[in-house]
């Protein structure tokens, strides 16, 4: 027995413009089968409207507005609120961002350092927004964290139009709370790590990808390729993980011969190759002695970064893609291991699902999967052009892929990684609800939405059980929910059922069904997700839910944050106490950094040491040895070439790499000082007086 639940638009591509959308138009008979699969309605744009209006909201009912309106006001006050409790963060990149407000060349390099003597290890396009928003009104932590926010509800407002051009609004603005309301975007979107910047470039390709599906539209698909060579450039390869998932939707989908589809595709590369082969290019070519050193690269080299120690030393753990000191967590070839959270827990199929990613973004997960996996079933006998379908390859090929890929790396993975999940998992929640929903007249689609609810439930049960100090009534509540969610999907939207109601009561009770259905598949991430709100983080490996944490010492035990944002535990150095992020310099040694006249205040082994002296003391300060003290640079060569030259005030012992060790190690450099310089306490660091 089969039936296929279609939406019109789907199958025929859209109804005639200007035709208004039904409420639900009368189901049609399926032959063979017993029962009846329902002729959805499309809501396409007439061409009677205003450009912009059909861009934005298309010929909806009046509610669609202010619902669209207020689902942005709601998510930016939930991204604003309090922000400034955050702080500067992570203090790596505070104080590369710090670096571009004082320097054009930092700013277009991503240097640490407004001397510009090392970069941070990424691409530098996530440091431009908050760098110029610092130019323009003073660097500070609000100038810095607030574009990070307005570039999450930026990233929900894409991804509500692109849902709305496929389900309808209705089905935006479902996919778009979801996105805004999953703990790990609230985490990164309030926060200046570099995904914030790569999940709006991911969205903003999806939907360039969807506008040229419906047309085959070459130049929205260059467009597309655009952007994801912008998200490359936030951060490298993992911004080229949706691509096949995009691919095989306009490839299957377009209304196109297959040969135009082919060439299509070939501009939507020559985009990716544009924006971010250029900025490859420009790095390269540019000689080493007006730019920084390419930090995690040992040949000082952009692509080496890219394809060795951020691209496939992650995913197999071998060479750069390990962190200093080699395998954290006990993985065979990689730093995960069931214990090691900050590190993604033990490699395999269910990480997604583990202690280290679930809480961070699998609250809809097995929603997305029941919902993808019925979605494509449903489809199958739709024409090859179908809108719906389409979307399922798109979402669900960057689900899929991205997921597999996080699950089985070996090499360095962190759970805040998972909000580059967040929106697929929340675009098929709002496509597979309401396609499903529109369809509840038949048998099958209701006992889908009905496990999907229920599964829902009980997940975000289990996901809250693993505080159990935290709200512990709520689990319960959750499931009874779901239980009922489910068994209302079942037994009352039956035709029967409905029809054994009064009519006046009819909307009311669908209107009930559908406030259980929310509660019980949202109600658990919602609170999680203001439980993170309520929390301040900072450190390099920050995670969501009731209790902040980070990791400490850049490499070393992981730092928990009490709701004060105080520091209870990580080892510091340098003169510096807490975790990544919250580290303080000693008054003294700040006094001393302030009053060097050197190009460069000071140098220190690592660079979380090194950025804190910056944003504590405003000065340049090398990182020696980069980010974890194992970049080979500087040399002992260039090193004494630059105390020669008077332009480094003071070395500070200690750091992370301390007098050696990483993957270059630095430890000539400490000995040469070591022996030829007078070491002093300041405060409670070891620092020698460089210079004559």
């Amino acid at each position: 027995m089969t039936a296929t639940i279609s939406p019109t638009a789907g199958a025929q591509g859209g109804s005639p413009a200007g035709r208004p959308p039904a409420a639900e138009e009368q189901p049609h008979p399926v032959p063979g089968d017993g029962g009846t699969a329902p002729h959805l309605p499309a809501s396409p744009a007439p061409a009677t409207q205003g450009r912009w209006d059909r861009l934005l909201f298309g010929p909806q009912p009046r509610w669609v507005r202010p619902s669209a309106g207020l689902l942005l006001v709601v998510t930016a006050a939930l991204y604003l609120w309090n922000l400034e409790a955050t702080g500067y963060a992570n203090s790596f990149y505070a104080a590369a961002i710090q670096a571009g407000t004082k320097d054009w060349t930092a700013l277009l390099f991503g240097s640490l350092d407004a001397g510009n003597a090392i970069t941070v290890d990424k691409p530098p396009a996530a440091l431009w927004i908050p760098a110029l928003a610092g130019r323009i009104f003073g660097f500070s932590a609000l100038s810095m964290l607030i574009p990070q926010a307005l570039m999450g509800v930026a990233a929900v407002g894409l991804l509500y139009l692109t849902i709305k051009r496929v389900s309808g609004p209705a089905a935006g603005l479902l996919a778009g709370g979801a996105l805004a309301l999953t703990p790990v975007a609230a985490l990164m979107f309030r926060f200046n790590n570099p995904d914030a910047m790569l999940t709006l470039c991911l969205v903003l390709a999806a939907y360039l990808t969807t506008r040229a599906i419906e047309k085959a539209g070459w130049k929205w698909l260059a467009a597309a390729g655009a952007v994801i060579g912008l998200a490359f450039l936030s951060k490298m390869l993992q911004g080229f993980l949706i691509v096949p998932g995009l691919a095989l939707a306009y490839l299957w989908a377009a209304p196109a011969t297959l040969g135009r589809r082919l060439l299509h595709l070939l501009a939507a590369a020559a985009g990716i190759a544009v924006v971010a082969g250029s900025y490859v290019v420009l790095f390269q070519l540019t000689p080493a002695s007006v730019r920084p050193y390419m930090a995690g690269s040992e040949t000082n080299s952009f692509l080496e970064l890219t394809f060795g120690y951020n691209g496939l030393g992650r995913i197999t753990g071998s060479g750069g893609g390990m962190p200093a000191g080699g395998n954290l967590g006990g993985n065979a070839g990689g730093p995960g291991g069931t214990g090691n959270v900050g590190f993604g827990g033990a490699a395999g199929i269910t990480r997604m699902f583990g202690t280290s990613f679930g809480g961070e973004v699998s609250w809809l997960l097995p929603a997305a999967l029941i919902l993808l996996a019925a979605g494509l079933w449903f489809t199958r006998r739709e024409a090859r052009t179908s809108k719906t379908r389409a979307a399922l390859l798109l979402w669900g090929g960057w689900l899929v892929i991205t997921a597999g890929i996080f699950s089985f790396m070996s090499g360095t993975v962190h759970p805040y990684y998972a909000v580059a999940l967040a929106p697929a998992i929340a675009a098929l929640a709002g496509i597979g609800s309401l396609e499903l929903w529109r369809g509840r007249t038949y048998w099958a689609a209701r006992v889908v939405l009905a496990v999907t609810v229920l599964a829902t439930s009980v997940w975000s049960a289990v996901l809250l059980g693993r505080d159990p100090s935290w709200l512990p009534g709520l689990r319960v509540i959750v499931v009874v929910l779901g239980v009922l969610a489910a068994a209302a999907l079942l037994l009352l939207l039956r035709a029967d059922g409905m029809a054994a109601l009064p009519a006046r009561f009819r909307k009311a009770a669908t209107a009930g069904v559908v406030i259980l259905c929310l509660l019980a598949g949202g109600l658990g991430s919602t609170a999680w997700t203001l439980a993170t709100v309520a929390q301040p983080h900072s450190g390099s490996i920050p995670t969501s839910g009731p209790t902040a944490s980070a990791m400490g010492g850049g490499f070393g035990a992981a730092g928990r944050t009490g709701s004060d944002g105080t520091g209870t535990d990580g080892a510091g150095s340098a003169g510096m106490g807490g975790g990544p992020g919250g580290e303080t310099s000693s008054a003294e040694l700040t006094a001393l950094l302030k009053s060097s006249g050197a190009k460069w205040s000071a140098i220190v082994s690592g660079a979380t040491q090194a950025a804190s002296l910056e944003l504590a003391t405003g000065t340049s300060v090398i990182a020696l040895g980069g980010w974890n003290g194992g970049d080979p640079y500087p040399t002992l060569a260039q090193f004494q070439a630059m105390v020669d030259g008077g332009e480094i005030g003071y070395f500070i012992s200690g750091g992370m790499g301390g007098m050696g060790g990483g993957r270059g190690g630095n430890s000539e450099v400490a000995t040469w000082v070591a022996a030829n310089y007078q070491a002093q306490t300041v405060g409670n660091a070891t620092v020698y007086k460089l210079g004559a």
